[in-house]
């Protein structure tokens, strides 16, 4: 804006709709307060984030309206009509709301504008309509209360989710670990039984020597046994059964299971047979069972437990309880997470695939609530395929931003459905089965906690929710 005009007269304030009932003495005041401003074609007339300080109505010219979307300026409006207003909108709160301006707005051709300021505009219009001003404020205080509750109860139910994804994932190895804790006791018994058999047949000491280095070895080859198919399994087994049949060993099923699963063959079991006296041959053997399981077992404990380690991390870096609100954050980290959190719900008819950009930077965020849209995103996704499909989870860099994109194979949105999917309380799914209340958060924090943008594309066997977010600081962020 570079030139101030001639104020209107209360005849010509008339002639716009916002004005054209009002009384005489209120005229009076918005000529003698107003004033008119040019603004050449290009120029901005007010700056999304920057002090509302003045309340603009259009006059002449054609103006636009944008917002910035992830580092973008998306445009969201752009008209000619004369009376049309723009700026500080809230005016009316005065000193109890922080007024900012929503929007750029930017004169396309030559513009005129009145311009209002806002504080003294806000202290009459309270006089001349208080009860319109009672009326505006209880409606965007109750938008705002309405929003802070649908993110408290979306809070809540990614609690929930958090908590039963959590209790389901910590149960398996937790119940491993009590079952191999259980066994491994009865396993020292035996095993402490067959070494008194074994003491009992006065074995020479070199023989015994050479029993515990068998011993030592076969142990230290179990970690190292690759997994086997069941096919594969069996055939061994026969084959291990039958060197166990011919050595005269009782219940030959119960060792050749035993050794089979430690990587062990017949031809290992010949140098024990080479080792001891065929009397002593059936307690040395089970001697050396009982020393695999009892191997075997400790190796499911650590595992169980470093299992149940791991899902506490993962807990951890997904609430984000030992970390500051708002910081360079790991995309990948946030839904590895994730994923772990919902391993109880993926169902074994869903695979997912992770498909990370490895070169893509940490990105300034709510980690924590980041980590609530990625819960969001994937359990529609799941909920779309019924426990039958692909998830697909990919990150990547799109120009200055982070683009993390959850795609899901199930039958898709309905093309006359997709506009209102961020709407509140919209939901596709059955009565009772859903709250609308998941893409609503999402996007508000996607688009208004951090500056970005979310975005649906739906065919049929594809559907992809693609979540933009600024690789800098946005302008104004909490440090």
């Amino acid at each position: 804006m570079t030139t101030t005009e001639p104020r209107l007269t209360p005849e010509e304030l008339r002639g716009l709709f916002l004005f054209e009932d009002l009384d005489d003495d209120q005229l009076t005041w918005v000529a003698d307060n107003g004033d008119v401003v040019d603004s050449p074609a290009g120029t901005e007339v007010s700056v999304e984030g920057e002090p509302a300080e003045c309340f603009f109505v259009l006059l002449e010219g054609t103006m636009t309206m944008s917002r910035l979307v992830a580092g973008s300026e998306v445009e969201t409006v752009r008209t000619s009509h004369r009376g049309v207003y723009s700026g500080a909108v809230q005016f009316y709160f005065g000193d109890r709301l922080e007024q900012r301006y929503p929007a750029t707005v930017r004169a396309v051709t030559d513009c005129r504008f009145l311009a209002l300021p806002a504080g003294p505009f806000a202290a009459v219009f309270r006089q001349w309509y208080p009860m319109a001003v009672h009326l505006l404020e209880g409606m965007f205080l109750g938008q705002r209360n309405s929003a802070e509750l649908v993110g408290q109860r979306e809070r809540l139910l990614a609690l929930g989710k958090l908590t039963a994804g959590l209790t389901h994932e910590l149960n398996n190895p937790a119940a491993a670990a009590a079952r191999a804790t259980a066994a491994l006791r009865d396993r020292f018994a035996g095993m402490r039984h067959k070494l008194a058999l074994l003491s009992e047949a006065e074995i020479d000491g070199e023989v015994l020597r050479c029993l515990t280095g068998l011993q030592e070895e076969f142990v230290a080859r179990i970690p190292g046994a690759r997994e086997l198919s069941a096919l594969e399994r069996s055939d061994l087994e026969d084959g291990l059964a039958d060197w166990l049949d011919d050595h005269e060993v009782t219940q030959p099923w119960d060792l050749a299971g035993v050794f089979v699963a430690a990587g062990l063959g017949p031809e290992d079991l010949d140098r024990v047979a080479d080792a001891v006296a065929s009397s002593f041959l059936e307690p040395a053997l089970r001697w050396l069972a009982y020393t695999v399981e009892t191997e075997t077992l400790l190796l499911e404990i650590v595992d169980s437990t470093s299992r149940i380690s791991n899902l506490v991390d993962a807990a951890k870096q997904y609430s984000q309880l030992d970390r500051t609100p708002h910081q360079p954050a790991d995309l990948r980290a946030g839904l590895d997470a994730t994923l772990v959190m919902l391993g109880g719900k993926v169902g074994q008819g869903v695979t997912v695939v992770r498909d990370y950009d490895p070169d893509l930077p940490q990105v300034p965020a709510y980690a924590g609530e980041l980590n609530q849209v990625w819960t969001n995103l994937i359990v529609n996704a799941l909920d779309a395929m019924a426990g039958k499909g692909t998830l697909t989870v990919r990150t990547r860099r799109e120009g200055n931003c982070a683009l993390v994109e959850i795609a899901d194979t199930g039958p898709g949105i309905p093309e006359d459905l997709r506009p209102r999917v961020f709407e509140p309380f919209f939901t596709t799914k059955p009565v009772g089965q859903g709250t609308g209340l998941g893409l609503d958060v999402s996007w508000r924090i996607v688009v208004q906690r951090h500056g970005g943008d979310l975005r649906v594309t739906s065919v049929p066997g594809d559907t992809r929710f693609q979540v933009l977010l600024p690789l800098t600081e946005p302008a104004g962020a909490p440090a």
